[in-house]
């Protein structure tokens, strides 16, 4: 599988129904589905000619298929493996995972059940734990709406995303909620830096009908009940960006940088995502990740460099789904990230040390690539180091590198 692709999830979708003279509902589960934390679904009751005839519920069948591929929608190439000159081996395998997404294997649905009203008010939700990519659930008349999102596992048991679905049953909530420590430099407006959320991806359909006349049904000889099928896609809503900043002339008599303190972090993040809508949240935050440091790697015009690269997991950018930008033209998706993204800065700062014993953190502005990379990709940052002053002092202050040429680009990139 190629590396940094969209992931589309197609979750279809059916129904069965079938008349009985039986007073009692029959449940149908998929010979393929393991399910877990089933609730009860209620019987249907039809009345004809006075007389009380009981049905079963009609059937749906949610059938997940993983679809790994780019979606470019606009006439700007951007070749993201071009770009990334870090590399990535067995050791960053270990320390970050694997440069890509992960296809997820166990999935969360809730079903809402509207009634007569489309898009109505949610009430408790019919909730599935789902091990496979297949459901099949028992719907009643009237209208649904139904959010899925992917089951987070971590080696560690330790998990840094939080699912809000207690506080309202119209929307969840992921956020990531723990603060690690105060960031590295003096930024008021980011005075504390979070664990990255994990590899999250949701969907949500809304208003959809099931109804009396079978509408769209199709007759299932295999299973003898009538089958309607309904999709429904998937997208991330964590976003991946490699970073990378290239130390040039870093070795001349001797090496001017020796190491990193093993992190970084990268500032005027979101702190959350509203699963049914995929917007993120308003507050922004500095989101903490590992970062390590290659010696003497050689660039394509034969130029020897240092390089410090890392992966880091965000929800995005504040007030944005970058998947409704699809729709319009790369300057129009531009201009409408930057209304969204508007007085919100990203910086993304390392704590370096010095052939001298001292260290000193550096702090790179990179608003404009993480904005015109806001569904993820590269942010590189090329630094000469014979411009960057050596700190006298531990501790040095923190600075505003500049970086050359990286303002020219345009590109986009969709994951």
């Amino acid at each position: 599988m190629n590396q940094f692709k969209q992931l589309t999830y197609l979750l279809k979708d059916s129904v069965s129904h079938r008349v009985y003279r039986t007073v009692t509902a029959i449940f149908f589960i998929s010979s393929v589905l393991l399910l877990a934390g089933c609730e009860r679904e209620p019987n249907l009751y039809l009345h004809q000619g006075g007389k009380e005839t009981t049905m079963d519920l009609p059937k749906i069948d949610l059938e997940l298929k993983v679809l790994w591929d780019y979606e470019f929608k606009y006439d700007v190439v951007y070749d993201w493996e071009a770009e990334w000159k870090y590399g990535w081996d067995d050791d960053d395998n270990k320390l970050f995972g694997k440069i890509g997404y992960t296809e997820p294997s166990v999935f969360e649905i809730r079903r809402y059940f509207t009634q007569d009203v489309q898009y109505g008010a949610h009430e408790a939700p019919y909730k599935n734990l789902i091990q496979s990519k297949q459901l099949t659930a028992n719907y009643d008349f009237g209208f649904w709406d139904i959010l899925a999102w992917n089951d987070i596992q971590t080696a560690d048991g330790i998990q840094s995303v939080r699912i809000d679905e207690s506080s309202t049953y119209e929307y969840v909530t992921a956020n990531t909620g723990q603060t690690m420590f105060p960031s590295k430099y003096n930024a008021s407006q980011f005075s504390n830096s979070f664990y990255q959320p994990e590899e999250l991806f949701a969907g949500y359909e809304k208003g959809i009908e099931i109804n009396r006349n079978l509408d769209g049904f199709v007759f299932d000889e295999n299973r003898n009940c009538w089958v309607r099928k309904l999709e429904m896609q998937i997208q991330p809503v964590t976003y991946i960006y490699l970073t990378q900043i290239i130390l040039h002339n870093n070795r001349q008599h001797t090496r001017i940088v020796t190491g990193i303190d093993g992190s970084g972090n990268l500032s005027g993040m979101a702190r959350s995502v509203n699963l049914n809508t995929g917007v993120t949240g308003r507050d922004a935050i500095t989101v903490n990740y590992n970062m390590r440091m290659k010696f003497d790697q050689q660039m394509k015009d034969g130029e020897k460099v240092d390089i410090i690269g890392g992966r880091v997991l965000t929800f995005g950018m504040p007030k944005l789904n970058p998947s409704r930008l699809d729709n319009h033209s790369y300057m129009e998706s531009l201009a409408k990230v930057r209304d969204a993204d508007l007085n919100n800065r990203h910086y993304l700062d390392v704590k370096m040390q010095f052939y001298n014993g001292k260290d000193s953190t550096l702090v790179f502005d990179v608003t404009d690539q993480v904005r015109r990379l806001y569904r993820g990709g590269v942010i590189t940052i090329d630094l000469d180091m014979t411009k960057v002053p050596v700190p006298v002092r531990p501790g040095g202050s923190g600075f505003d590198a500049v970086v050359k040429d990286f303002e020219e680009k345009q590109w986009e990139f969709d994951m």
